[in-house]
């Protein structure tokens, strides 16, 4: 029992990793958060930013990978 959790915890530790490895350079990706379905709504005092088309690109390559290394 105690060997599950630790390797669960293990494996959710590396994976908090990669995703804050993914979010220190995803500054450093010029197209990524303008491409041509993002919405921005500039206003005097508001900016409304929904980065639809990101999104989707994301949803889908990470699908794929999911799908990829998911299967036994």
């Amino acid at each position: 029992m105690i060997e599950h959790l630790g390797k669960a915890l293990l494996i959710m530790g590396i994976i908090v990793a990669l995703i804050g490895g993914l979010l220190l350079l995803s500054g450093k990706i010029p197209f990524l958060g303008r491409l041509p379905g993002d919405i921005i709504i500039h206003r005097k005092n508001f900016t409304f930013y929904f980065p639809l088309a990101t999104s989707i690109i994301i949803s889908i390559i990470l699908t794929l990978l999911f799908s990829f290394f998911g299967r036994r």
